[in-house]
């Protein structure tokens, strides 16, 4: 096999050779950016799935898809240790820039550049070449107000230039919850003036509850389509296709074994491919490739995607995740997983919640407890064979 023409793509956000399964969610983001175009109101889209479900793959595409229909568009990571508005503002700078290219008539986007600039200063954000110490006239220093005001002057000056402004945000659930209710407050008032100014966010599962609890009304602001695993066809297209297009096929055998181990994963399935690729000798690839290259990537995973998660638990939290695994990849009851440890359910509801915090675990539903990240039960199991004992 032709090592530097392996077709797969393990990574962190990194397109897959075949973006496969994913058609209706893509569709739905196009012709919500077509309806705002034209003048109507939609929803805004915030994808919620687990780790390496393609999530930020995804809203990268839907980036490419605004561009490509001629919106003006920001991308850009969510962080929980910055607060929203260093997070917003110089994107929202480079947003503006862009809408100022379009040189039409109307000061919609000085006004627009006016008010970022207060609200930098008023936020003590350094933005470019200017950088305000004081706020100005036109800023309260309320970040749900003053965020508020912003996107509406963005949002009508992009109305004046005939286009759409588009922001896109991954790991939404890293805003802080004040935040994420100022944000979602100056999204309703976007929505309310029908503005053309589009938001489109990708989270872990819990995002849902917690756009809920920062403002109720956020369940009819936007829609939430889950992003899980591939269905069978949808795998097999992701593994086949990109080694079909370099002249390989698979035995069935060696396909079957590579979807049960992977579970349709778009990442797992990646990184199955890439594996089976250095492995196997010539096509077809085989059920003995399938099977080494099964050993190979559980070692390597270990080494890297579930180590570096497993290291920024603390030891109680690792011993918390530890007595999840017992249950396997299914959501946990919580008091179950007190129980194992040796503790009440009050002792270890402050490190279940820390454990939630750091984007490992979620709480599919009340009293209930699962990790973000598939396969991670069958790591913890390798990476503490005994169980901790009770403190």
């Amino acid at each position: 096999m032709d090592l530097i023409n392996n077709p797969y793509s393990p990574g962190a956000g990194v397109p897959p050779p075949e973006l496969a399964g994913r058609e209706n969610i893509l569709r739905a983001a196009e012709n919500i950016i077509k309806r705002v175009q034209n003048g109507y109101s939609a929803q805004s889209l915030i994808l919620l799935g687990l780790r390496g479900v393609g999530k930020t793959v995804l809203l990268n595409r839907i980036d490419q898809i605004a561009e490509t229909a001629g919106c003006e568009t920001s991308i850009f990571e969510a962080d929980m240790e910055r607060r929203l508005p260093q997070l917003l503002t110089q994107q929202l700078h480079r947003l503006l820039l862009k809408l100022d290219r379009r040189k039409r008539m109307g000061d919609e986007v000085q006004k627009a550049f006016s008010l970022l600039q207060a609200f930098a200063g008023i936020f003590r954000v350094h933005v470019g070449e200017f950088q305000v110490g004081v706020a100005g006239p036109m800023v309260t220093g309320d970040l749900a107000i003053d965020l508020t005001d912003l996107l509406v002057a963005i949002g009508e000056a992009a109305k004046a230039r005939n286009t759409v402004a588009v922001i896109l945000v991954d790991e939404v659930q890293y805003i802080a919850k004040d935040d994420l209710g100022a944000l979602i407050m100056a999204l309703h008032r976007i929505s309310q003036r029908q503005l053309p100014l589009l938001f489109f966010g990708a989270g872990l599962p819990q995002l849902a509850q917690l756009a809920g609890d920062a403002k109720s009304y956020s369940e009819r602001l936007f829609a939430y389509p889950g992003v899980g695993p591939l269905d069978h066809d949808g795998a097999c297209r992701a593994l086949v296709e990109p080694a079909r297009r370099e002249g390989v096929e698979f035995e069935t055998e060696a396909l079957d074994i590579i979807l049960e181990e992977t579970e349709g994963y778009p990442f797992f399935l990646q990184v199955w491919g890439s594996h089976v690729w250095q492995v196997a000798k010539a096509s077809p690839i085989t059920a003995a490739d399938a099977c080494e290259a099964s050993k190979r990537a559980v070692a390597a995973l270990d080494e890297s995607f579930f180590k570096v998660r497993f290291e920024r638990l603390t030891e109680r939290q690792q011993h918390y995740a530890r007595a999840m695994a017992e249950f396997g990849n299914e959501p946990a009851n919580s008091t179950a997983v007190a129980s194992l440890l040796g503790m009440t359910v009050k002792k270890a509801a402050p490190v279940r919640d820390e454990v939630i915090k750091k984007g490992m675990a979620y709480s599919p539903k009340r009293g209930l407890v699962a990790f973000t990240v598939p396969k991670f039960d069958e790591f913890m199991k390798r990476a503490m064979p005994e169980l901790p004992s009770a403190p």
